[in-house]
């Protein structure tokens, strides 16, 4: 476990984060912080948190699509801190890519326990490549950055969390409900659409031919792969 470990604290109470900080930095942490869904989320971008504490009630947008939008490209540990204390939210947070979850009000040294839990388990999981190459093509999952013959190409949000999951498994099958699930959510495992116009759209920006594919091949009734990679 990293004693320097950078910790990013999203949560709309001033005082919340205020009592959090103390309590981290005297354990040795750095604590960075943001009050909104947003500001989290270009935080945990630009100082690459080794661990988020990450409300859900906030006052732009659910932590729920918090944590959806931040598993598209970070790996960190996720503890979840909320007033919300049903199994489904828990369920819910959880299958969306928390680690852990705290309900509102809590022990300080229970919570500490956990960020501590958290950070050995992330420091002794396998390092993970972030970045794939097939021929031309370079995805630098780090810096989330996908380039062709060099040029950099730009992606939206939802083009580039498809790339994303297929580049995590190159040469593997995704299926269309696995992609669906986790990039829409749950409640859309039945719209295949959004999946083959996003698809086509990558298509044409890497310059992929479906008819002779270079980087993404179709597995007709099943789902996508992305050919190859190193």
């Amino acid at each position: 476990m990293n004693p320097n470990a950078t910790i990013l604290v999203i949560d709309d109470e001033p005082q919340i984060r205020k009592f959090l900080r103390i309590s981290l930095v005297s354990q040795g942490f750095k604590v960075v912080e943001a009050g909104t869904g947003a500001e989290g989320l270009a935080q945990a971008a630009l100082s690459r948190p080794d661990l988020l504490v990450l409300d859900l009630g906030l006052p732009d947008m659910d932590g729920q699509q918090v944590l959806r939008e931040l598993r598209e490209w970070s790996a960190a540990p996720v503890l979840v801190l909320s007033v919300r204390a049903g199994e489904d939210q828990k369920v819910q947070a959880l299958d969306a890519g928390a680690n852990d979850y705290v309900t509102k009000p809590f022990g300080i040294q229970e919570f500490l326990a956990r960020v501590r839990a958290l950070l050995r388990q992330a420091a002794t999981a396998a390092p993970q490549e972030t970045a794939v190459r097939i021929g031309p093509l370079s995805i630098d999952l780090g810096l989330r950055r996908v380039s062709v013959e060099s040029a950099e190409v730009s992606l939206t949000r939802k083009e580039y969390a498809v790339l994303a999951l297929l580049a995590k498994h190159p040469g593997r099958v995704i299926t269309q409900q696995q992609l669906l699930k986790d990039i829409w959510g749950p409640s859309h495992v039945e719209d295949s659409h959004y999946l083959r116009i996003v698809i086509g759209h990558l298509r044409q920006k890497l310059g992929d031919d479906p008819a002779a594919p270079r980087f993404i091949l179709t597995e007709a009734g099943v789902g996508y792969r992305l050919l190859g990679g190193y």
